[in-house]
């Protein structure tokens, strides 16, 4: 369509029984995967992912105006590259999770990497196929073709003025799940169920949340709508485990004070949403609330029928400063307030301070009965406690190892810290 999106794009249901994908009669100068094979499914319809690899906020930021990432260093600069090699290397999932925000060179004019993307260097080319290469299908490849991605809107893929063209036109090209040739883009799209076998994915378009992030709850009744079709998927399959993963965190904690009540978390007007559902939360068979958004890793739960969020923000972008867990602790957060029972977010700091770039890893073998979770820095590196996930569909919560603190402590690596 035009200089933006000079490409065709197709699309094929594969049935979950079948034993290989391969591309063929492409023209294309170049292709990837080289092997022309796709990546399918590992699981059947009785089964579930056994591995799964979380990321988010994976682009490199170049902003019209302000500090431009390093986005020719993988080392210290932009770390997506290689958190996604590492995903694919050594956690090897058989899903991949995406919670948003791919594009980010804003003025390619501006990046320090130009040579490597031909068609992606000028103000002009923001948002065209060749920077959607650059910022994600490039630096993807190697987990791209190890296993099959199940992807969310972040809010630097919002519309423009016109609802045409602009990066929530080339989400709507190349990464929704409804693929558009027109351009055109909308704010809201309905909740998307994904069946994974016995694991059920629910994407829910959050990116035109609270712009400003201040507290807004407009469009509430939008979101709320939403969250009842949610739970109305969740209800249908009672006895299946659900993960809804969403841009926009519902119950992050991005400060906390001293005292009970001074406490900054992220989104109201989603938080809002879910209480104003017919059952006033998420179904029990939601396990996990997995977002991105605020660039950090951080896993807060409340130990009731409210799931624990995951928030993975820290696998591209400029890292954010996180919280000191151990004030995080007790604070009353949501709609209606909880109390957060545990909080691990991992910084360089003891007592917070900037985030660390990595990924989730969740983990259900064949035999286990539940989620198991660790936190991999940029090079696949453990960091932190592994913890599973309760099986209690009342008390949800982390079970971390005997004298696992839940605030910071310890040594904690430094790399790829930067102000947004």
């Amino acid at each position: 369509m035009g200089a933006q999106f000079p490409t065709t794009v197709c699309e094929l249901g594969v049935p979950l029984t079948a034993s290989g994908a391969r591309l063929e009669q492409v023209p294309a100068a170049v292709l990837h995967p080289g092997d022309r094979r796709l990546p399918l499914p590992g699981w059947t319809s009785v089964t579930r992912p056994e591995r799964i690899a979380v990321i988010g906020d994976t682009g490199c930021s170049v902003p019209k105006t302000g500090t431009v990432q390093n986005c020719a260093n993988h080392q210290t600069g932009w770390p997506f590259p290689t958190i996604a090699d590492s995903a694919a290397t050594v956690t090897r999932p058989d899903l991949v999770i995406h919670v948003g925000d791919y594009l980010y060179r804003d003025d390619p004019d501006r990046e320090n990497d130009k040579q490597r993307n031909p068609g992606c260097t000028t103000t002009a080319d923001a948002a065209s196929w060749a920077c959607v290469v650059a910022d994600f299908f490039r630096p993807a490849e190697t987990l791209l073709a190890g296993a099959p991605v199940a992807l969310t809107r972040g809010n630097h893929e919002d519309c423009n003025a016109s609802f045409h063209g602009g990066a929530g036109g080339a989400w709507f090209r190349y990464l929704a799940d409804e693929l558009r040739d027109d351009g055109s883009c909308d704010r809201f799209t309905d909740p998307v169920a994904i069946r994974a076998g016995l694991l059920n994915l629910v994407s829910l378009d959050s990116s035109s949340a609270d712009p400003a992030d201040n507290g807004s709850t407009a469009d509430k009744a939008v979101f709320t709508r939403q969250f009842d079709q949610v739970n109305q998927y969740a209800q249908r399959r009672p006895g299946e485990d659900f993960l809804l993963f969403t841009h926009k965190p519902l119950w992050m904690v991005k400060a906390a004070g001293h005292t009970t009540g001074d406490v900054t978390w992220l989104t109201r007007v989603l938080g809002d949403a879910v209480a104003d559902t017919a059952l006033h939360r998420l179904a029990r068979n939601v396990r996990l609330v997995l977002s991105g958004h605020v660039h950090l890793y951080q896993m807060v739960d409340f130990d009731t029928v409210r799931p624990p969020q995951l928030t993975v923000g820290s696998s591209g972008g400029p890292l954010d400063n996180g919280p000191d867990d151990l004030l995080v602790l007790g604070q009353p957060v949501g709609t209606p307030p909880q109390a957060v029972h545990q909080s691990i977010t991992q910084t360089v700091g003891p007592t917070g301070g900037t985030g660390i770039a990595g990924y989730a890893d969740l983990g259900h073998g064949s035999a286990g009965t539940t989620w198991v979770l660790t936190f991999r820095t940029a090079d696949g590196r453990v960091l932190g406690p592994t913890c599973r996930l309760d099986t209690s569909a009342a008390d949800k919560s982390f079970l971390c190892p005997p004298g696992t603190p839940t605030g910071p402590g310890g040594d904690r690596p430094g790399g790829y810290g930067a102000a947004r």
